[in-house]
């Protein structure tokens, strides 16, 4: 995936990647990338953990904005299944679909 990246990148468009592999992740240097130490085939959290999913995407988005050295990882530290994850900061989307253009509010 970093190699994609960095090709994306060298058009201007910035990129980020969720890694579960630390080793792998150091020698291929994609441009961002966050860690999570998770088991393999979990990159966004448990299934039906809302709140994990979450908040694994708000802190990849974060990232994107953050991190401003090329090759940068940032070890998000939570441990599987054991934390409390933060609300998220962004809490409506736009429906696709029919009705598009409203918006509904996430619980």
């Amino acid at each position: 995936m970093g190699l994609i990246q960095r090709i994306i990148e060298s058009s201007g468009i910035p990129t980020i990647s969720i890694s579960i592999n630390r080793p792998y992740t150091e020698k291929i240097k994609p441009p961002r990338s966050i860690y999570l130490d998770w088991p393999f085939g979990h990159p966004l959290g448990e299934p039906g953990h809302v709140a994990q999913q979450t908040a694994v995407l708000t802190k990849l988005f974060d990232a994107l904005y953050a991190i401003d050295t090329p090759g940068m990882m940032i070890d998000v530290g939570w441990h599987w299944g054991r934390e409390t994850y933060p609300p998220a900061s962004w809490r409506e989307l736009p429906v696709s679909g029919e009705g598009a253009g409203r918006r509904r509010r996430l619980e």
